[in-house]
């Protein structure tokens, strides 16, 4: 069946039809929620392409300025006898530029109007009344403990308490001599000198926040910008105290590496600290920084995404019950441990992103958030009140988006994280939550345009979202932002200057599920080509994607991961080298490398794994809870399997080692070219071309193709590039890595109806079953001895010598070459690089100043 299309390769004006409906009972959960994306609406076999604050804030009013309310449903902070300043240039309220890449969204105009109009004013009243947002964003410089003029000055929000004092083992536990007082705003604040020019309140010493209820009770609280918070490990179920954190200088950890540079396309590595020992117990931040990142480093990955980072008293819920949302998960160290992590990564050119979990707090009481709440109105919380504060299906609190306590609170929460401890960006957890007052909860989003924009839209929640990446990408230009977004909610990924909410990217959180459906429910003969490439293409021109066959979601008890769903049992028993495969592992490691492989080359700009899933890993997540008698033996990573040389496991990490590295010499991941050519449904054959390279998929449980033709754009010569059958794999080396594929033309050069599968020229290969292979174009013009020929598992392609008298030329090397006329002789090497990527310095001899000025695009033949 000859199928063409084109993915993300140019603005198609069109429609976005809807896709199938998926039921989200959650937003996050893979465990509760079944997600969906919205459908980039791709035409099979057609040229047809069309892609798919109710409250006012008590606090910062001045007393000679009178503020109001709006109405509930703009809910936004406004100022009768003010007048707005002009709007920032790049921030339109008017031309929603959001609306020129889809005008579809036409019929939402004014919708897009009032969120951005809401935007703006709650900005532009920030900076009346705080100033910039940037210094807005530095509430912990005011708000918790910090050191003032030789005091300690310690400020809590709390408007509905009517005493308040500080209490902690510098005082016994009796606040007496430490009542604080109360402003106008709500804000209890203290002063307490030095004595003898030291801290009354010692390093490392425990502390509290008690207050008196209106009806006389006192509770004690740990306090709400408390950096660091621990529990007596020698103690079951010991309740958390907040700590104070000021070490001196010499125990402070000082950053020696600047950040690496931003990844055009990010190879994510998702890990949990604590289970990554290969031992039954909770890792430390410097043993992950000491043993792990070097794994990480090693199979290519240029992103380290760490989840439950932000302390969480309760270790089962993998983070996402936070507590003390500026204090480091104390399970694993202390502060100074984390930042020895975060640098020892930047030291081996890994950029680090935190999970932030900005769409709920944790229901606790005497150690979160949730203390805080006693039963006073939203306008004095944290929360919502009533039903609209309290996720029915999380158990856990939701935050009023409007107060404006809580902007300072969560757009702080972002710049701590970002200066203090020195992470490259985010990924905003539960977005689904935030976006929708129904929180996406029994869901069925089809992509209909009236499920995003409507009276659901929660646009307290959407203005900060739109904040908050301003905020980020104003204070660290690199930051890379991701999004969980089950719903696919347009604009998401665009920025805010658009119209959109900001993010770089959103996580492609259907293609797990496909996986997953498929090999749950779907023998192989009944794998529809069209239905796997269709899932994996289904995302919104202009906005990236990480894309991820499996992550922490599908590792977790009560599901399987895609290695435990091939092979099972055979994991305990058929894994040794020693003896021959079983046809259930050999099917296993072969599916495994090819479902992982696919998902990352055609999937999205981005690529996702979560640890030990390269490898593998056996059996599922469990943490350490009663129902398996507190057992840490499923909350760990067996590393050993990997790095054993007699088990099986070897061969999947090592194909993912490559996988890596050949987008590291390549970037097809940022390439725009994405074309796919073929989705055979009958011999289960899927052709595709992502930047330079031509990947052939052949899905077949039996069939072997000799001589199956591949179309593809550039004539020439084509060699294999990776190959999973490859013997390094644990394949069976049945395709030649020196064989060379030599094009044929194909029909009438620029009429696509007269080419092979749209194609203007072909080649034809040996395509074994339940195989990929990716194949590069060779320039016909190098030598045998200055030919590239890809190592799958080797590092960076060398370089080699450059001999040029102009210092000038020198320095446009750091641009691709492009152009590059007849006089360069049949020995002078240049590599194509359709995907914009630097590439191999050659040796180059000319002398004509005009070479130069094609140093900046790319080479054509």
């Amino acid at each position: 069946m000859e199928i063409n299309f084109k993915v993300l390769s140019k603005p198609i004006r069109g429609s976005f039809p809807s896709f199938s409906p998926k039921v989200s009972s959650g937003a996050s959960r893979n465990k509760i929620c079944f997600p969906s994306q919205h459908s980039t609406g791709l035409k099979f076999g057609s040229q047809e392409r069309s892609w798919d604050i109710s409250s006012t804030p008590k606090s910062r009013v001045r007393k000679d300025e009178r503020m109001k309310h709006s109405s509930a449903i703009s809910a936004v902070l406004t100022d009768d006898n003010s007048t707005m300043a002009p709007l920032e240039e790049d921030v339109k309220t008017e031309n929603i530029g959001l609306l020129n890449l889809d005008p579809t969204l036409e019929p939402y105009l004014d919708h897009f109007r009032h969120r951005m109009k809401r935007y703006v004013d709650q900005k532009m009243l920030i900076e009346k009344y705080e100033g910039p947002l940037e210094e807005f964003a530095q509430g912990y410089l005011k708000f918790g403990f910090n050191r003032e003029d030789g005091c300690i000055v310690y400020r809590e929000w709390a408007p509905a308490a009517q005493e308040a004092e500080v209490i902690g083992d510098f005082n016994g536990w009796n606040g007496s001599n430490h009542m604080m007082e109360k402003d106008q705003f709500g804000v209890w604040s203290i002063r307490i000198p030095d004595v003898d020019s030291k801290p009354v309140i010692p390093h490392n010493s425990r502390v509290k926040f008690r207050f008196k209820h209106g009806n006389g009770v006192w509770v004690d609280r740990i306090p709400a910008w408390i950096k660091y918070a621990t529990a007596d490990a020698t103690k079951f179920a010991a309740p958390y105290d907040g700590v104070y954190w000021d070490p001196p200088p010499s125990e402070r950890y000082h950053f020696k590496y600047p950040r690496p540079p931003k990844p055009r396309a990010p190879r994510i590595y998702e890990a949990h600290v604590g289970m990554s020992s290969s031992e039954p117990r909770v890792n430390s931040y410097r043993e992950f920084a000491d043993d792990v990142l070097p794994r990480i480093k090693a199979n290519n990955y240029n992103t380290v995404q760490l989840m439950a980072i932000m302390e969480h008293s309760y270790y089962g819920s993998f983070g996402y019950h936070v507590t003390n949302f500026f204090a480091v998960s104390s399970r694993y160290g202390n502060p100074e441990d984390l930042k020895y992590l975060i640098d020892k990564a930047h030291s081996l050119g890994l950029q680090v992103l935190v999970d932030v979990v900005h769409s709920h707090a944790s229901n606790n009481v005497t150690d979160g958030l949730n203390g805080f709440d006693i039963g006073q109105g939203s306008q004095e919380s944290y929360f919502h009140a009533g039903e609209r504060g309290y996720h029915k299906l999380w158990d856990s609190r939701l935050f009023n988006y409007a107060n404006w306590e809580v902007l300072r609170f969560l757009l702080s929460n972002l710049r701590w994280w970002l200066e203090e401890y020195n992470f490259d960006g985010f990924r905003f957890d539960g977005i689904t939550s935030m976006l929708y007052v129904h929180h996406g909860i029994n869901m069925g989003f089809t992509g209909n345009y009236n499920e995003y924009f409507s009276e659901a839209t929660d646009v307290d929640a959407v203005v900060y979202l739109m904040l908050a990446n301003n905020l980020i990408h104003k204070i660290f230009p690199d930051a890379t932002v991701i999004a969980e977004d089950v719903s696919g909610m347009p604009g998401l990924g665009r920025p805010v200057s658009e119209g959109g909410i900001g993010f770089d990217y959103r996580l492609a959180m259907a293609i797990p599920d496909k996986w997953i459906d498929y090999l749950k429910n779907k023998n192989d003969e009944d794998w529809s080509m069209k239905e796997v490439t269709s899932s994996l293409t289904n995302r919104r021109y202009t906005e990236k994607c990480i894309a991820y066959a499996e992550s922490h979601d599908q590792s977790i008890v009560g599901d399987k991961t895609i290695a435990f769903l091939l092979m099972d049992k055979e994991m305990y028993s058929g894994m040794s080298c020693l003896t021959d495969a079983s046809p259930v592992v050999d099917r296993g490691i072969a599916l495994h490398k090819m479902i992982h492989f696919f998902t990352m080359a055609l999937g999205g700009e981005g690529y996702l794994n979560f640890m030990g899933n390269e490898f593998g890993h056996p059996e599922w997540i469990d943490f350490p809870r009663e129902g398996n008698n507190w057992s840490y033996d499923k909350c760990r990573r067996q590393w050993n399997l990997a790095d054993s040389e007699h088990l099986r496991y070897k061969f999947m990490n090592a194909f993912d080692r490559a996988m890596n590295s050949l987008d590291e010499k390549f970037s097809f991941l940022t390439s725009g070219k994405q074309i796919v050519s073929s989705m055979d449904d009958d011999n289960k054959v899927v052709v595709f071309e992502r930047g330079d390279l031509v990947f052939v998929f052949n899905f077949h449980p039996k069939n072997t193709y000799e001589g199956y033709k591949v179309g593809c754009d550039l004539p020439g010569k084509y060699r294999v590039a990776l190959d999973s059958d490859a013997w390094e794999f644990g394949g069976h080396g049945r395709t030649g890595h020196d064989v060379d594929h030599f094009t044929s033309p194909e029909g009438i050069p620029g009429v696509p109806e007269t080419n092979f599968n749209g194609r203007p020229n072909s080649f034809k290969v040996l395509s074994p079953a339940r195989t990929c292979v990716a194949y590069y174009r060779v320039d016909e013009r190098m030598s045998e001895t200055e030919d590239y020929q890809t190592d799958i598992c080797s590092e960076l392609l060398p370089t080699a010598n450059i001999e040029e008298s102009d210092e000038k030329l020198k320095d446009s090397l750091s641009t691709n070459i492009s152009n590059i006329d007849e006089r360069m002789s049949e020995t002078e090497v240049y590599q194509t690089d359709i995907s914009s990527e630097l590439l191999p310095t050659a040796n180059i001899e000319e002398s004509d100043e005009k070479l130069k000025d094609s140093l900046s695009t790319n080479i054509s033949t």
